[in-house]
């Protein structure tokens, strides 16, 4: 729901929270997820190397931390309509062309060549798309002032239902229709995302804002907000440790505990419901007790079952402590996205978004190299290090956003 321009737009009737934000946001999420989690799997099955795997999922993430530095301008110029619509079609046509093209290959170089610049250019699109959707929300909450949190929550809660369905969707479409199954079910997301974007404007001020500007501007806006700032340095040490456990999913998942593609997937399934229900309970949480406990009490959560994980054995165990590892992640992310939606300024709230969002994923391809390098063996004492890494970056940002005044009334 973005502002109008002014009073030519004055008289028209803002899109409901429904069918403006959680529509759309609901069938990008879908894709989102599928992409992000159905790829690697699709490099496994049609590579079987755990290396590549590791590769694709650097490679998947390489590209968007680049498309980052456009996509906030481009929202920002543009509006979210457009930037979410034209990504959302773009990446229709790329997995479409994928599903037809790769049945016609035999295995080999052809094909790797093929699943890879999938991950790419896919990983590209997502996020523009993804940018196009966050800002409306971020809008949303703006609008809903002291209920920010609640939309949030909402948002959040269509992410993990993502999350939740993805997965298990993309990895039973793999083993049961095939990759041109799997790709086709993200084409339909990805079109619905673009049938259901809302009608919305942008100010003269926005559009005449050079799109490569946009990432000076997050940076110069992020680095004068120490709050939002310290948040985003602790959640980026934490992602390098998630990012490592989902690029090491299939690999540990299928090569060490010798279970299926569906696992991998049931896994993150698992997770997101976990997640799904520490949503709703922060929701009320923060009404009562507010931000700062429930996003400290969310971090040790975390960082406990992260340096956990190395330590487990069998499937049940690694599939039980990364559910608590993302429930104790959703927290942590109510709490930056009601944090976000209340100090970034509406006027460079997409450049803004985009440059605390490209901080955060910076870990992912990281994640991706480690995998694709260190061997099967050693991922464990690897999973350690970064949990480790992980608990002394939460602690640090914690303690410092205790401290600052200026947040008393958001953290309270």
């Amino acid at each position: 729901m973005r502002p109008s321009a002014g009073p030519r737009h004055a008289r028209r009737p803002a899109p409901t929270m429904l069918r403006g934000i959680y529509l759309p946001r609901s069938m990008d999420a879908g894709a989102f997820a599928m992409t992000t989690y159905g790829i690697p799997l699709l490099v496994l099955a049609t590579t079987n190397s755990a290396s590549l795997t590791g590769l694709a999922f650097a490679l998947e993430w390489v590209p968007r931390l680049g498309a980052f530095a456009v996509a906030g301008a481009m929202v920002d110029r543009h509006g979210t309509t457009r930037v979410l619509r034209t990504a959302s079609f773009l990446r229709a046509l790329v997995v479409v062309a994928a599903a037809f093209a790769l049945p016609q290959m035999a295995a080999g170089l052809a094909t790797t060549a093929a699943v890879m610049l999938l991950a790419a250019t896919s990983g590209v699109l997502t996020e523009f798309s993804y940018i196009a959707a966050e800002t409306a929300g971020g809008i949303a909450s703006r609008q809903a002032g002291e209920r920010a949190h609640r939309v949030q929550s909402v948002l959040l809660g269509i992410d993990q239902v993502g999350t939740l369905a993805g997965p298990a969707v993309a990895s039973l479409l793999l083993e049961r229709a095939g990759a041109a199954g799997m790709l086709v079910t993200i084409a339909v997301f990805s079109l619905l995302a673009c049938a259901f974007a809302p009608r919305q404007y942008t100010t003269r001020a926005e559009k005449s804002q050079p799109v490569m500007a946009g990432l000076r501007t997050g940076w110069t806006t992020l680095r004068a907000l120490p709050a939002l700032g310290w948040l985003v340095c602790g959640l980026t040490l934490s992602n390098l440790a998630v990012g490592l456990l989902q690029a090491a999913a299939p690999v540990i998942v299928v090569k060490e505990f010798g279970h299926s593609s569906a696992d991998v997937g049931l896994i993150w399934s698992v997770a997101a419901v976990a997640s799904l229900i520490t949503v709703a309970v922060c929701r009320r949480a923060i009404d009562r007790f507010g931000m700062w406990p429930v996003g400290a009490l969310s971090a040790t959560v975390a960082a406990s079952a992260c340096l956990a994980v190395s330590l487990a054995q069998t499937y049940t165990a690694y599939l039980v402590l990364i559910a608590v590892l993302m429930a104790g992640e959703g927290g942590m992310t109510v709490v930056l996205r009601t944090l976000r939606s209340h100090l970034i300024p509406a006027s460079v709230f997409g450049a803004t978004l985009s440059m605390t969002i490209l901080l955060l994923l910076l870990p992912f391809p990281l994640a991706g190299v480690l995998v694709a390098s260190v061997p099967p063996a050693l991922l464990g004492h690897v999973i350690t290090a970064c949990a480790v890494l992980q608990a002394l970056g939460l602690l640090t940002a914690f303690s410092r956003l205790r401290t600052l005044p200026v947040l008393r009334a958001h953290l309270a």
